[in-house]
């Protein structure tokens, strides 16, 4: 299947590593020009010449964080510069710290607003300015099955990545008109640096190793293991394209059939 993503501008947000780098790669091996994004400059050299490895397509990079209204911004403004357009715009974040109800204060709440929502509107009101001028475009935003079960130690995403469900089905259906289609995805068990923080935790909660935390949670995914980068990356890959012209408004579990909830 031709995606038709082929010399199409491509923003990938926290894309240094982990998930953001998936999709990346996949975007790049589709052809389309793909611009890096996060805090770590030294990361980002890494992550663009592995992508270019593998795909011999080189990403450009920006640093940045997503927190910053000025950085957001400024990386939409230079991916248009670029590339001449912005196509396809994946929003995506580390979590918010893990802990229950009474580890926050007002400072958390507004740190992790900022954080894993905020950033995201940001983005998307600098990219539909590209993007209405070029009569269409996509935007997918990774959140976490969190949307649709809670996760035990992880209340501040719980509530932030809900959010994003509501704004992207109200996205969906305002920009509809405008040729945008917009989704949610959420990933389950991605073996990343994120997985093996909260691997971590759970393991020190239940007193046992992380090995055996780590067994414990592949084998409650039916498919018996931990998905890929590539996995998650090969979704939202599709998501962005031409070759998804009626799939908006959705939010689409990427977790191996791990969340029994409809």
């Amino acid at each position: 299947m031709d995606l038709g993503l082929a010399k199409k501008g491509a923003l990938v947000m926290a894309s240094s590593g982990g998930i953001g780098r998936g999709v990346a790669a996949e975007l790049a091996s589709e052809g389309a020009r793909v611009m890096l994004f996060a805090r770590s400059e030294e990361k980002l050299i890494d992550a663009a010449s592995a992508i270019e490895a593998e795909t011999g397509n080189r990403p450009l990079y920006t640093v940045g964080d997503i927190t910053s209204a000025d950085d957001v911004y400024g990386v939409v403004e230079k991916t248009v510069a670029e590339f001449g357009g912005l196509w396809a715009l994946f929003n995506n974040t580390g979590g918010p710290p893990a802990g229950g109800f009474e580890d926050f204060d007002d400072a958390a709440w507004q740190t992790a607003f900022e954080l894993t929502t905020l950033g995201y509107v940001r983005a998307i009101r600098a990219a539909l300015i590209p993007m209405k001028a070029a009569g269409g475009g996509r935007i997918v935003n990774n959140t976490s099955v969190s949307t649709k079960t809670a996760i035990d130690s992880l209340l501040l995403s719980n509530v932030f990545r809900s959010g994003l469900v509501g704004l992207g089905k109200s996205l969906a259906r305002e920009l509809g008109p405008a040729g945008i289609l917009v989704n949610t995805v959420g990933p389950g068990r991605i073996d990343t640096e994120r997985i093996e923080q909260l691997d971590t935790i759970w393991a020190g909660q239940a007193g046992i190793s992380f090995d055996e935390q780590r067994n414990r949670s592949q084998a409650a995914i039916p498919l018996q293991r931990y998905g890929s980068p590539a996995d998650f990356g090969r979704i939202v890959a599709f998501l962005c394209s031409e070759a998804n012209a009626y799939v908006t408004g959705q939010n689409i579990l990427i977790d191996g059939a791990m969340v029994e909830a409809y």
